[in-house]
């Protein structure tokens, strides 16, 4: 089993201030904004990439790295914009400097024919994104009340918006020529996105004379919650 070329970790302790909740769209401008004009220098290099990608079998490095940069800060940009995460972000996606944050491989050999059709094979993935994008979209707007009045976002809606947001960076990173793996759409765990419970009172244990629990149940309970796991390799 292997864990996809892109995936979100997040160490998000689900607080929200509840004043930036309440402004948040107007305190995302500034990012909306200068996302908006990186995006117009992307179009440029990603037909370069496209172009040396055929020729070479693999992206330059200094393409990856620069669109790599784009991507995860637009994940930035949506996790705070959407409430999935608190912190206001930077402006250059810097790996490590966001609760949540998008993991991109290194450059890889890719099949030049999957290049070449590469917005072909792309649409069916664009319109699951599509489908995750509102699921978001309506996370966002519940996790707006519930953490306007208790300042807290719900574990469960954080969870379904980072992993509909692992979605969209897959299938931008597959259009974008960052990978050749074909983005995951499942919910569990392949879903190749780490999420990691936020601390806590710990519960008292139980005394060491108790009956022993479930073998079964005591392997369950024993796995890392914070990993969703590997997607198994994509056909």
């Amino acid at each position: 089993m292997n864990e996809h070329p892109i995936h979100l970790v997040t160490h998000d302790d689900l607080r929200r201030s509840r004043l930036t909740v309440f402004f948040r769209a107007l305190l995302a401008i500034p990012h909306v904004i200068w996302l908006q004009l990186w995006s117009y220098v992307i179009v440029v290099v990603a037909i370069i990439g496209w172009v040396a990608a055929l020729i070479t079998g693999s992206l330059p490095a200094p393409l990856h790295r620069f669109m790599a940069a784009y991507l995860r800060y637009d994940i930035h940009v949506r996790s705070y914009t959407l409430l999935i995460a608190n912190p206001f972000p930077g402006f250059v996606g810097r790996e490590g400097s966001y609760p949540l944050d998008l993991i991109v491989a290194g450059p890889q050999r890719q099949n030049r024919w999957t290049v070449l059709f590469r917005l072909l094979l792309v649409i069916p993935a664009a319109m699951i994104s599509a489908v995750y994008g509102y699921l978001v979209l309506v996370v966002a707007i519940l996790g707006w009340f519930a953490a306007l009045a208790t300042g807290r976002m719900p574990m469960g809606m954080r969870d379904a918006g980072a992993l509909g947001l692992r979605y969209v960076a897959q299938t931008a990173g597959y259009a974008l020529l960052l990978t050749g793996s074909y983005p995951y759409s499942g919910p569990t765990a392949a879903a190749a996105t780490k999420l990691v419970p936020p601390t806590g009172p710990t519960t008292p244990q139980a005394p060491t004379d108790a009956p022993s629990a479930d073998p079964a149940a005591t392997a369950f309970a024993s796995s890392d919650p914070a990993s969703f796991g590997s997607q198994p390799t994509p056909p």
